[in-house]
């Protein structure tokens, strides 16, 4: 049974007709042809010669560009994971199609019932859309922006207007006009998908400001406005019912795979967004090499979608890894991270999980009445973290996962999880550790926007806590200027490298290096086993005015596992004589998402466990109260009984009054905290800090 919002797309109708098994077999043997190997080598790569180009690449000269309409070079090698024959998301498609045409692809919920798409019908509503876009006037190489929660129609729309030749634009759904008004604005949209009338009400505030828009679609109920440009889902779906499939084809055709296709917009932490260009290539490849090193299998992946699909982390695993192996994928609901997202896990039980950190710490803070196994559960799970394969099984540890921890995963819909993973920003040993406990290892990833998602990989079988695994075969690593222990930035080579920033050639000469390196502006180091490790952010490095380098994050996470009130953490000291801190106690968020005054059941049970009752942020600052002063000021004490050095001790802090958050604008989407823009909100406060200390 389809929804309303398909069926009409999927009975009758040229633009429907059936995809049958010889007409897929056929466009694959055109693939074929187009992918035939020219005579002699070439040096693709810059390093060491490689395989030759394909045919069905556009002409380059470089490995990188801020041009939407130039084709790069790709980094291809001779042989071995990095010589795959170069495709199209239109031709990886027609792959998953020719195999499993009839498999289940998209899942989501419509008047409480589950309503699926098979991977037929998602392809047919690909190419509905990819029609409609044309009719609507689409320019190559012109962006597609899609704001809003994560449903079936984003996938349809980004996938549709990379088959109509456009840049597929994911958009922030928190940001605010002015924020969606820029990223509209560079990547030069011609058409805005849009969720709802609370988003489509940010786009007619900018409206004026976006000289290229020719149309809105909004995906998700009526919009109140009448207005010849705006258009409901169902509307926008009919309108290229009389466009041909020959002119489609003819677009289609066209796409090379070492062309932009997809732009995927930096959170701007330090400044505006930065628009990654990403061709084909980056994404197919991305997406088979992946699969490769997590033994991911065809078919019979589950995942639930909920995290940001314009941010490249959930793109790459929801929308290109589950294309590339036919996986299932099941839409969460809009307030899934306020409460429903457990509910959803347990009926789609999915095989793969990926959250941020700041998901799994919510799941570990309303985690209860597991405390009876947690030291069985790590003793097992620590010992395999490390490497050992002598199957040493501690005291109890069967009996609690029996009892106790097939429970829990039960509980959260991970009981046929075969890979728990988090990523896309630091998480805390702690965290890592108390999943571990109850037999759910969780895999860090690490990766940029810059190349595509993943470099940095963590498997079952193969990971070492706190470390981001082994790189993905087929790239390489070097570490820029490593200091004594080791430590150097990291550099990325590969063919998961992006194209270059749209618009923005100085600072893709940044980025890229003159030999093609990608420079991540992160800091790590590798162990005797090549396990990857991050070390810290060189531009997040404090350099005090006594000369020494300080990296921020260890310290902050150190003193959030010293004292569990402790939300945020936020090390100051950039030029400055001493360190100190800004700190935030844990709170309720409202609907918004905006910081409440409201102390969390966390800590309101930190409260309780030291005798306070305040039950507000405003009560513990206004009385300072003793009990919370005092057990901060000792964590601060063991935090910094541990430092190095003098400098790296912290001197002062202070509590805000309010949590950071997203729409608070202390955090970017991903949740990474925005510390230029934290400093400046608070610089009174910091003054105030460095002030007190000159009296």
């Amino acid at each position: 049974d389809l929804n309303s919002r398909f069926t009409p797309i999927l009975t009758g109708g040229a633009t429907t007709a059936e995809v049958s098994t010889a007409s897929v077999s056929e466009k694959q043997k055109a693939i074929s042809s187009r992918h035939t190997e020219a005579p002699g080598d070439t040096t693709t790569d810059g390093l060491s010669p490689g395989k030759p180009e394909s045919p069905a690449l556009a002409p380059a000269h470089q490995l990188w560009s801020s041009c939407r309409d130039q084709a790069v070079r790709l980094r291809m090698e001779g042989s071995g994971p990095a010589s795959r024959t170069p495709i199209t998301i239109h031709q990886m498609f027609l792959e998953t199609l020719e195999n499993y045409r009839d498999h289940t692809a998209l899942a989501f919920r419509e008047d409480g019932q589950w309503v699926t798409l098979n991977y037929r019908q998602y392809y047919q509503q690909c190419r509905a859309a990819a029609k409609s876009f044309l009719k609507l006037g689409l320019e190559r190489f012109h962006g597609v922006g899609i704001l809003g929660f994560n449903s079936p129609e984003w996938f349809i729309s980004d996938i549709g207007s990379i088959f109509a030749g456009g840049l597929a634009t994911g958009i922030y759904a928190t940001n605010s006009p002015e924020a969606c008004q820029y990223v509209a604005a560079d990547s030069e949209a011609n058409i805005l998908v849009v969720e709802d009338q609370k988003q489509l009400d940010k786009i007619l505030k900018v409206r004026h400001q976006l000289p290229h828009l020719k149309a809105i679609v909004q995906y998700k109920g009526q919009p109140k406005q009448i207005a010849p440009f705006l258009y409901t889902w169902a509307e926008f779906m009919k309108l290229g019912e009389d466009v041909s499939e020959e002119q489609l084809d003819a677009v289609i055709n066209s796409l090379r795979a070492n062309e932009c296709c997809t732009l995927i917009y930096t959170s701007g932490t330090t400044g505006n967004p930065k628009g990654v260009m990403l061709s084909h290539d980056n994404l197919v490849w991305t997406a088979h090499s992946s699969i490769e090193k997590l033994s991911f299998r065809k078919t019979t992946e589950v995942l639930v979608s909920f995290l940001p699909l314009s941010h490249i982390a959930a793109q790459m695993l929801d929308i290109w890894i589950s294309l590339c192996c036919a996986s299932t994928i099941y839409s969460a609901e809009p307030d899934a991270l306020k409460g429903s997202l457990v509910s959803t896990l347990k009926e789609a039980r999915p095989t793969l999980f990926l959250g941020v950190p700041r998901v799994w710490e919510k799941m570990q803070e309303k985690m209860k009445d597991v405390d009876i196994a947690v030291i069985s559960g790590r003793g097992v799970n620590l010992t395999l973290s490390l490497g050992s394969r002598e199957n040493v099984v501690p005291w109890g540890f069967t009996l609690a996962n029996n009892l106790v921890f097939k429970k829990v995963r039960a509980n959260l819909g991970l009981d046929r999880c075969r890979l728990s993973a988090t990523g896309a920003a630091p998480i805390s040993k702690d965290t890592l550790e108390y999943f571990m406990s109850l037999n759910i290892p969780v895999m860090e990833l690490y990766g940029m926007s810059e190349c595509c998602g993943p470099h940095g990989l963590s498997y079952n079988d193969d990971y070492r806590i706190t470390s981001c695994g082994k790189v993905i075969p087929g790239c390489r690593t070097k570490l820029d200027n490593p200091d004594r222990d080791g430590n150097g930035e990291l550099c990325f080579w590969g063919r998961h490298v992006f194209m270059g920033y749209l618009n923005m050639p100085d600072k893709t000469a940044e980025a890229i290096d003159q030999d093609g390196w990608l420079h991540s502006g992160d800091l790590g180091k590798h162990d005797q086993n090549n396990f990857l490790y991050i070390t810290g952010r060189i531009k997040e490095l404090i350099i005090t005015a006594g000369g020494e380098n300080i990296p921020p994050v260890p310290i902050e996470d150190a003193l959030k596992e010293e004292v569990p009130i402790i939300s945020n953490a936020m090390l100051i000291g950039d030029k400055l004589k001493f360190l100190s801190m800004l700190l935030t106690l844990k709170c309720d968020l409202d609907d918004n998402g905006e910081a409440t005054d409201k102390l969390s059941p966390e800590a309101l049970d930190f409260c309780r466990q030291h005798g306070v009752t305040a039950t507000k942020v405003s009560e513990v600052i206004a009385s300072k109260e003793p009990a919370i002063y005092q057990a901060i000021q000792k964590g601060v004490e063991r935090v910094n009984a541990r430092a190095t050095s003098n400098a790296q001790k912290v001197q002062k802090w202070i509590i805000l009054e309010r949590d950071f958050s997203v729409i608070g604008g202390e955090l970017g989407p991903t949740m990474k905290l925005r510390r230029p823009i934290v400093v400046k909100m608070y610089e009174e406060k910091i003054n105030a800090l460095y002030a007190a200390a000159k009296q």
